[in-house]
């Protein structure tokens, strides 16, 4: 289970390992070109049920932690569905990996 910080005094964000790469790829590509956003996701199950959002914004510090020494291989086509909803009005949606579309990793 991996860990995003986010901010000088931010609670820890609990994110699977796998997800959090495939976040962690898009969150760095949009910062990368001064770009601000919202991510939101669904709390994980050991936590009290709902979800959550962020608004990123290049100057605020950002932490990913992974349990994983090794990255795990990126799945193209969640790669593209992330980056597509990161630039939608809603801003990036942490959807669960289509299996199915998962053939590249």
């Amino acid at each position: 289970m991996g860990v995003l910080y986010y901010g000088p005094a931010a609670s820890p964000i609990r994110i699977d390992d796998r997800a959090l790469a495939h976040l962690k790829v898009v969150i760095l590509g949009k910062l990368r070109r001064n770009e601000s956003f919202s991510v939101s996701w669904h709390h994980h199950p050991d936590e009290p049920p709902g979800r959550s959002t962020i608004w990123l914004h290049p100057a605020i510090p950002l932490r990913f932690v992974f349990d994983d020494v090794e990255p795990p291989e990126l799945n193209r086509a969640w790669l593209e569905e992330l980056a597509v909803s990161a630039h939608a009005l809603g801003g990036l949606t942490l959807v669960d990996e289509d299996v199915d579309a998962s053939d590249d990793h």
